[in-house]
């Protein structure tokens, strides 16, 4: 291959760190991985996590991280999925190390991944939105407000509510990075998919 043909299996653009664990939500997790597809092309999201040994997810779906923390080229933005195995993973040392160390990133977060940046630190001072069955533990880590059941954009963070929330949070990176109007374009798509989906059943 020429020097000055590029590499069709290198990223360019950002990369944007979707954490994944055991029972983390396929839903949430893949409406994230639609967006930013959509946005910024097939190789934009990573799912990471301390080793390469695959995940179950909630509804049994078994999927393989990507790359290790150590391995994550430098992301330019973190997307958290929740799901009942997020409450474990968030008191992993590597996982809170990691969010820790990148506070400033425009972050989406929906359900309990939240959960994941409160044992990090990082919803100190800041206003979250959020499923209402965890407000009273969000409040555990000294965020400015609770709103339980909102979508909230607070700076760079979003945070929203389980399920199709994950939809919210993942426009606003995509938004971040790619512009609104890539954002707006990809949530029509996503939303004549489902129509087309709904019509067909």
């Amino acid at each position: 291959m020429s020097s000055l043909t590029p590499d069709p299996d290198a990223q360019t653009g950002p990369v944007v760190a979707l954490p994944v664990y055991h029972g983390v939500s396929e839903l949430e997790l893949g409406v994230m991985v639609t967006v930013l597809r959509l946005c910024g092309g097939d190789r934009v999201a990573v799912t990471v996590n301390r080793s390469r040994i695959s995940v179950i997810t909630a509804g049994g779906l078994v999927t393989t991280p990507h790359v290790l923390y150590a391995a994550l080229p430098e992301p330019g933005a973190l997307l958290l999925p929740g799901g009942p195995g997020a409450a474990r993973a968030a008191r992993d040392p590597l996982l809170r190390a990691f969010l820790a160390a990148h506070p400033g990133l425009p972050t989406g977060a929906s359900g309990s991944g939240l959960l994941l940046l409160g044992e990090a630190g990082t919803l100190d001072g800041r206003v979250v939105g959020g499923p209402a069955d965890l407000a009273d533990t969000l409040w555990g880590f000294t965020p400015a407000d609770v709103r339980p059941g909102e979508v909230v954009t607070d700076g760079p963070l979003c945070s929203a509510p389980a399920g199709l929330g994950a939809l919210h949070a993942a426009l606003h990176v995509a938004g971040t990075l790619w512009g609104q109007e890539a954002a707006q374009e990809a949530a029509q798509r996503i939303g004549a998919g489902a129509m087309l989906a709904l019509q067909a059943t």
